[in-house]
């Protein structure tokens, strides 16, 4: 690569690039004396925004443990914590107000601790609900259509008494996988015995986001399991995309120019969004893996893990269709 210059490009210009493409530094320096080498140095750097560093898997450890540490600040400060409990996570959410005939969503935090699920608002600060986990009976996610038809899953629960609850959760998969881990056994039949626990496909992936200006990949998690797929990014406080299981039409793979580099694109169709564009270093197992949940789905049988397939290159033909 040859040096340009372009009298035209700010420095604004720059920094955006240097933000959003980033740029790995790769530096010998030696300094001599009279011919004489007396300091070395020897750097290797990479530069770029935060979510570009995340995209590319660096700094993913201390993310996660600032992230950890900051719920874990803000839970002790917000939620009057008893004698030896634990916080374990929170995440926004709601808790759904039904009185009669009136039914309203009410927004604020959702805390799990080691004894208790509470849903905290902070100003005006008041708790919306709350429940010991001793006295959960049974979780289930509920799937439902948004204002712009777009698919949210909710998370059902029934205590102690005959009473239920509806709670909606930032991460709805993750909150009733935790609130199983505190539970055990609380899952409904839904999800249990191992069926939406079972991880057909999860790791990087990218998802083609539309956008008012034009489509954008975007880095972040999928997770692939008989209930569905999510797709999250790690600087977005919810999946930005949750597809229920019931949603999923068929997926094929075509040519086309992605971030991962294998020059094909998985085509997901979808009840609800149309085609969703995905793109993985490892196509051929994510393929495989959402076509056997969609053919599975369509002639009502359970879905078991794909197979994991080394990798993508040359296993799979660069155009291809499943239904």
């Amino acid at each position: 690569m040859k040096p340009t210059r372009d009298p035209r490009v700010t420095l604004d210009d720059l920094v955006e690039v240097l933000l959003d493409k980033g740029a790995v530094l790769h530096l010998d320096l030696i300094i001599s004396v009279a011919d004489i080498p007396l300091i070395g140095v020897n750097l290797r750097a990479a530069v770029a925004g935060m979510e570009t560093m995340l995209e590319h898997g660096m700094m993913r450890q201390w993310d996660e443990h600032t992230r950890a540490w900051v719920e874990g600040s803000s839970a002790r400060r917000d939620l009057d914590l008893r004698d030896g409990e634990r916080h374990v996570a929170q995440m926004h959410g709601g808790h759904l107000l039904e009185e009669g005939v009136y039914t309203a969503w009410r927004p604020g935090t959702v805390f799990l601790t080691d004894q208790r699920l509470v849903v905290l608002r902070r100003d005006p600060r008041e708790v919306l609900w709350e429940a010991d986990l001793s006295a959960v009976r049974a979780v289930r996610p509920e799937t439902e259509r948004s204002a712009g038809g777009a698919p949210r899953t909710r998370v059902r629960l029934e205590v102690e008494g005959g009473g239920t609850a509806l709670l909606s959760a930032a991460d709805p998969a993750a909150l009733c996988e935790l609130l199983d881990r505190g539970r055990p056994g609380v899952l409904g039949e839904e999800v249990r015995p191992g069926a939406a626990q079972q991880v057909l496909a999860e790791g990087h992936l990218w998802y083609q986001e539309p956008r008012r200006d034009g489509p954008l990949w975007r880095g972040g998690t999928g997770r692939l399991t008989p209930g569905g797929l999510v797709w999250k990014s790690p600087l977005d406080a919810r999946p930005a995309l949750a597809l229920p299981a019931d949603d999923l039409l068929g997926v094929g793979q075509v040519a086309g120019r992605s971030p991962s580099g294998e020059g094909t694109v998985l085509e997901l169709r979808t009840h609800s969004l149309g085609v969703v564009a995905l793109a993985a270093t490892d196509p051929a197992h994510w393929l495989a893996s959402l076509r056997e949940l969609t053919e599975r789905r369509a002639t009502g049988q359970a879905a078991s893990p794909a197979p994991a397939l080394p990798s993508a290159s040359g296993a799979t033909p660069a155009t291809t269709t499943a239904h």
